[in-house]
């Protein structure tokens, strides 16, 4: 899957035209999880008995609403005659509910419809109905700046982490693992470097953690410097048409374009700043190093978070369907953003990790460019220049 291009225009939500956004929708469902629940610590509050809403689904209750805006024309224009095992039909909230506990647990189909008292295939039936709506309605909260003044202002907070002038982003990859029968010849082409069965996503993300750019649907055995190269994003940045903003005049005379930031397994490039990689570093080259990574965090940060929400993602997913995965990724990707332009209070409370491709060993791409080392050092210049040591 290549670059999430969406539309510009952003849906304005009245909240209030919900018919179903009350109290009452969530106490009915929680007194039907309530009954399949018995035991799971952690989801029912001790002081009233009620099932934590935001437990159950990693999200606020405005997030959850704002969705339920987004799928509401797809997912009513196609009945599926959906019920709960005692026969209720299930609301537009309850689809979506089911949905969105699917992804955000990760557990397995059975488990999901014992927690909501459905059956397995009424799970599969509505979350994929779900995936389905979300990569077409929710496409513009993943997509590249389109405007100067946002630019702007990702290049100012990218500045301020530690200093780096016209930075646009920062890239890293991670690993999605699937559990697929050995025996299959089919799937050694998904055994990757540690010898699990994955699939790739490499992302650009910005200062605030918002995926800007995806790639996925690769083989977890690619190096991230090939999953890059054959991106449209590699594409474009190579034909001008992206990080070709203007440049700027730092205070010795040196000009810098912009770029973005990456880890040692990407290739140097003029628009791709990595760290030093020789074994012996001056003072300053290790202090641009320190500030590379420190910026660059965001990233990794990004990607943790991503994955410690929309846990189906997490872990080892038990025989995906490898054409619909990208799909599913796609989305937990999309909930990702939504979640960060709805400045949800839920993930704020959520403590920041780095560690989202645990005992994943560093790659390294011995591809250097001149260009992109002459950048490299009149950055590494400036910074020891403009910024006191850390």
């Amino acid at each position: 899957m290549g670059p999430v291009k969406g539309s510009k225009k952003k849906r304005k939500v009245d909240f209030a035209e919900n018919e179903e956004d009350s109290g009452d929708w969530w106490v009915d469902f929680a007194k039907g999880i309530n009954m399949f629940s018995k035991g799971i610590n952690g989801i029912v509050s001790p002081s009233k008995g009620l099932i934590k809403f935001e437990l159950v689904f990693g999200i606020s209750r405005k997030t959850f609403n704002y969705i339920c805006t987004l799928v509401r024309d797809d997912m009513s224009a196609k009945p599926g005659h959906f019920s709960f095992s005692n026969g209720k039909p299930l609301s537009l909230y309850d689809q979506v509910a089911v949905a969105l506990r699917r992804l955000s647990s990760g557990g397995s189909l059975a488990n999901v419809g014992d927690f909501l008292g459905l059956h397995h295939s009424t799970v599969s039936q509505v979350t994929w109905r779900f995936v389905e709506s979300m990569e077409k309605k929710g496409l513009h909260h993943l997509q590249w700046p389109a405007s100067d003044e946002k630019i702007t202002e990702i290049k100012s907070k990218f500045e301020n982490i530690q200093g780096f002038p016209n930075c646009c982003g920062a890239i890293d990859t991670t690993h999605i693992k699937m559990c697929l029968p050995l025996a299959d010849p089919a799937n050694k082409v998904w055994l990757d470097r540690e010898n699990n069965h994955s699939m790739l996503l490499q992302a650009v993300v910005d200062p605030d953690m918002r995926f800007r750019d995806i790639v996925t649907g690769w083989p977890g055995k690619m190096s991230d410097s090939l999953v890059l190269t054959t991106s449209n994003f590699f594409k474009l940045c190579e034909k001008g048409k992206r990080l070709n903003g203007k440049s700027v005049i730092l205070s010795d005379g040196s000009e810098i374009r912009e770029y973005i930031l990456g880890d040692l397994g990407f290739p140097s490039l003029p628009w791709l700043i990595t760290p030093y990689r020789d074994k012996v570093l001056s003072d300053t080259q290790m202090d641009f190093n320190k500030r590379h990574f420190a910026t660059r965090m965001v990233a990794r940060r990004a990607l943790a978070r991503l994955k410690e929400t929309w846990k189906i993602i997490n872990g080892e997913m038990w025989r995906p369907d490898k054409h619909k995965l990208p799909r599913i990724i796609l989305v937990c990707c999309l909930l990702h953003n939504i979640a960060i332009d709805m400045h949800d209070e839920v993930q704020d409370e959520i403590s920041l990790s780095h560690c989202h491709d645990e005992n994943y060993r560093q790659q390294m791409c011995e591809s250097a460019d001149t260009t992109a080392s002459d950048m490299r050092d009149k950055l590494c210049h400036y910074l020891s220049r403009s910024l006191p040591n850390s």
